[in-house]
């Protein structure tokens, strides 16, 4: 009998992770499975997300139940067996035996009919044991939170070394669930025809111009196929809005686009220069931001074939991602500590290079989804350090005047900082994780 569609795409997505450091929110919007019915592509992005985000857990329950250690499993048998835990152990809807025969279906799928009677057996067992799923409430070790949470323990250790338990604890909750999406319209007419689609909105908590989706799928709308509402997590925009205005502005590292967008709308007689690294992002730029005051240029940040000058700059430089857990689960179980000496070294090439495009009383915003020092405060300070023309603006000054043009709907600006720093915190506001710094040369 053939697995279903939504267990076949979830299975496929969740391997093509584990092999080709892919990422899940990608492959589930991908092409390939634009064909599933709108039942199907719901369970598949329940499936694959849900493994992601309590993978750990989910190992610990099949090794409790397993005669083998999990690390002697084929990657094909280990996933197939992930999956049917997760709907056994979480989606009550779903029955056990459902659950259980469509994963050794899987695995035989995967040509590993030698390992089926393995999988049943260690499927039967788990499933006739009692489970509930794992609370944070009495969690107050890094260990207990660790395998609580279904986070690594070096992370969980480094957040309660930095924010301490309370916000390490709402940050590991925050990554557990699906976070709400933010929408950002560019005319605003279009929300009555959101509405009529569906479309249950409502104002943004962080920025007055966002929109949060209490219901509905975006992705199916006449206004998002057609560009004229885009999904953009509100701390996103919010980097976007600390840039300000100017004559001329260079966007760094610019794909897939979201800031650009509100770069042009903000600023319509600006001349815009948006630059890519790879060419098929910057291609998707190109597609994506239509704005004629924007040129993209496929380049290295690091070798900009530029020589002028801007008042402008938003260095939004590549980095771990460990502010985006809720959307991209699959980065704490890839990410390594030794990653950071390299990402820093990287993302300081890249400001250092930007910095030269400052033109002198120009400000540059450096940002990153990450919550980690080394990609943030380490990196502007040695950045300072070796250009001492640069100084550091108090990020608040800029939120308050955002606040008192009606920009900023988080009133609160006192919990968005952290000395001159920006810095959104999952859990403690509703959005990813962002951290922002204003440079200005003297």
């Amino acid at each position: 009998m053939p697995v279903s569609p939504a267990r076949a795409a979830a299975f496929d997505i969740l391997h093509r992770i584990e092999q080709e450091d892919a990422y899940a929110s990608e492959l589930l919007h991908s092409s390939r499975y634009s064909k599933l019915s709108s039942a199907d592509h719901a369970l598949t992005t329940e499936l694959a997300m849900g493994v992601l985000r309590w993978r750990s857990w989910l190992d610990h329950l099949i090794a409790q139940s397993s005669s083998q250690p999990l690390a002697k499993l084929d990657l094909e048998v280990l996933t197939a067996l992930r999956i049917a835990a997760y709907q056994i152990v979480f989606l009550e809807r779903v029955p056990k035996r459902a659950a259980i025969f469509e994963s050794v279906e899987l695995v035989k799928r995967a040509r590993k009919r030698s390992a089926a009677a393995f999988a049943n057996a260690v499927l039967r067992k788990l499933s006739a044991q009692p489970h509930v799923a794992p609370s944070m409430a009495g969690s107050h070790k890094a260990a207990e939170l660790a395998d609580a949470s279904a986070h690594p323990l070096w992370l969980v250790e480094r957040w309660l070394k930095e924010f301490g338990p309370d916000i390490a604890k709402q940050m590991c909750a925050y990554g557990q669930h699906p976070p709400q999406s933010a929408i950002r319209v560019h005319d605003r007419s279009i929300e009555k025809e959101l509405t009529a689609e569906g479309i249950e909105l409502a104002p943004g908590a962080i920025v007055s111009s966002a929109r949060r989706v209490l219901s509905g799928k975006i992705s199916n709308t006449r206004a998002f196929r057609e560009g004229g509402v885009f999904i953009q997590d509100e701390g996103s925009q919010l980097v976007a809005l600390l840039v300000g205005r100017g004559s001329s502005i260079l966007n760094c590292c610019a794909a897939p686009g979201g800031k650009t967008r509100i770069l042009a709308e903000r600023n319509p007689e600006a001349k815009i220069v948006a630059v890519e690294l790879h060419p098929h992002r910057a291609r998707l730029l190109q597609k994506l931001v239509t704005a004629e005051n924007v040129t993209v240029v496929n380049a290295d940040v690091c070798e900009l074939p530029l020589t002028q000058q801007f008042e402008r700059v938003l260095v939004d430089v590549p980095c771990s991602g460990t502010g985006t857990l809720a959307r991209h689960p699959e980065i704490k179980w890839r990410l390594k500590t030794d990653d950071f000496a390299d990402l820093q070294a990287r993302q300081l090439a890249i400001l250092q290079s930007a910095m030269k495009h400052l033109a002198p009383g120009g400000k540059l915003v450096y940002s990153t989804c990450s919550l980690e020092q080394e990609e943030n405060e380490e990196v502007v300070e040695k950045a300072l350090t070796a250009r001492p023309s640069f100084q550091q603006l108090d990020c608040r000054e800029e939120l308050e005047r955002l606040c008192s043009e009606g920009k900023l709907a988080w009133k609160d600006i006192t919990s968005l900082t952290r000395g001159f720093y920006l810095r959104t915190i999952p859990g403690v506001h509703p959005c990813d994780g962002f951290f922002a710094t204003i440079l200005q040369k003297t």
